[in-house]
């Protein structure tokens, strides 16, 4: 008995820090799935996106290691150069792919992907998947604290990732059923590069060091979330069939 209330206390703990770090995906995968008002989609996909979203996690962090190693026989660490590299090739890049990946396999034939906000929907419950794990990741290793920071941060950063990936998705597709190869393909690469992009812009920023470094990565986070409001309610009212 000694040793079980110590135990119990460390699982309540962990299971604390647990739920902390999924409500806010679930929060924000609850109002992207309230903004689906046109055909909503089925239980089954949603789920088994999020767990595709969490095998995302996997293939990013090998790629990641890869290049990071790559990266590291030709540049030195710690420089700003560097840093860009990382954020924007290796992070960045692996991270948004594999999203795109699991995303693709797993919708792009599926009889559900019937409109254009579908594309929303499906890249930001993958991208919400792969926050959820990441962030107990961090969470069971930092602490409390960083649950809220990255509440307000980083799952939804990786909302905003995804609802930038979905809306040329939703766009690929459409072009794909109207015969249009040329759309299609350009839609696809921007499903990754867009996404990619904006995800390397914001670590780099979140490593700068500067004294207005924090000011800067606020006002950055701020108007992404903004502009990534203001065109998942646009795209949810206008919505169409494909």
């Amino acid at each position: 008995m000694f040793f079980v209330a110590p135990l119990l206390s460390l699982y309540s703990g962990h299971i604390i820090l647990i739920v902390a770090a999924i409500v806010p995906a679930f929060f924000l995968l609850r109002f992207i799935y309230k903004q689906d008002r046109l055909e909503r989609e089925s239980n089954s996909i949603i789920v088994n996106l999020v767990l595709m979203g969490i095998v995302s996690t996997f293939i990013a962090v090998m790629c990641e290691r890869l290049g990071s190693l790559i990266l590291g026989i030709f540049f030195k660490e710690a420089n700003t150069l560097y840093n860009f590299l990382l954020y924007f090739f290796v992070v960045g890049l692996s991270e948004e792919a594999s999203k795109y990946i699991v995303l693709y396999r797993s919708t792009w034939n599926s009889s559900e992907f019937n409109c254009k906000f579908d594309g929303v929907v499906y890249a930001a419950t993958v991208s919400l998947g792969f926050a959820l794990w990441e962030n107990i990741e961090y969470v069971l290793m930092y602490g409390f604290s960083t649950a809220l920071v990255r509440a307000v941060t980083a799952v939804p950063g990786h909302a905003c990732f995804g609802v930038f990936m979905g809306v040329w998705y939703g766009i690929a597709k459409r072009s794909q059923l109207r015969g249009d190869e040329s759309m299609m393909k350009t839609c696809k690469i921007l499903c990754v590069a867009m996404p990619a992009v904006i995800h390397g812009c914001y670590d780099f920023i979140a490593s700068m060091t500067n004294p207005y470094s924090t000011i800067v990565f606020v006002v950055f986070v701020a108007i992404m979330f903004i502009i990534c409001y203001s065109v998942v309610k646009k795209l949810s009212a206008n919505d169409e069939y494909l």
